[in-house]
């Protein structure tokens, strides 16, 4: 029992140490506005999925990694890691009865309010302007999320986590 569930604790943080790389890898200049946000995303899975064990606390460790790994203010994709898988915890029950493109309907909308608490609370911080371009990306999640959803699940249904 103890075994299992180590292995399904080091799954789940296998699939977060992907997802920071494939955050932190170079894009092309002109598709940087497209690079989707794999750590929101994978954060989202597991918590819908097992908000037993991934939750609030997880999103902040989550968001501060983030930050240490872009190089920006710390505590920015902390809060607003934490906000938004808060508000995915408190529905998951709702969520999770939703279909795939429902799912990922309101995922598009949270990581639309995610980019805007990020420049909100950078605005806070440092002088910076608005670029509306930076907005793509929402798209780009709401697309991914039902195949990344998929192949979550079957991981998770492979290896028994729970």
């Amino acid at each position: 029992m103890v075994d299992t569930r180590a292995n399904g604790i080091v799954l789940i943080w296998l699939s977060f140490v992907v997802a920071l790389i494939l955050q932190a890898a170079p894009w092309p200049g002109q598709l940087e506005a497209f690079r989707p946000s794999w750590v929101m995303l994978v954060a989202f899975y597991w918590v819908l999925a097992l908000p037993h064990r991934v939750n609030v606390g997880t999103a902040l460790v989550l968001g501060l990694i983030w930050d240490l790994l872009l190089g920006s203010t710390l505590g920015i994709r902390g809060l607003t890691m934490s906000v938004l898988c808060y508000i995915v915890a408190l529905n998951f029950q709702v969520m999770r009865n939703l279909s795939l493109w429902q799912q990922a309907m309101i995922v598009a909308l949270l990581s639309l309010a995610g980019k805007l608490v990020e420049f909100w609370a950078e605005y806070l911080v440092v002088e910076i302007e608005f670029d509306p371009t930076r907005l793509w990306a929402v798209l780009l999640n709401f697309l991914l999320w039902p195949w990344l959803f998929l192949f979550l699940r079957r991981i998770r249904r492979k290896f028994s986590i729970r």
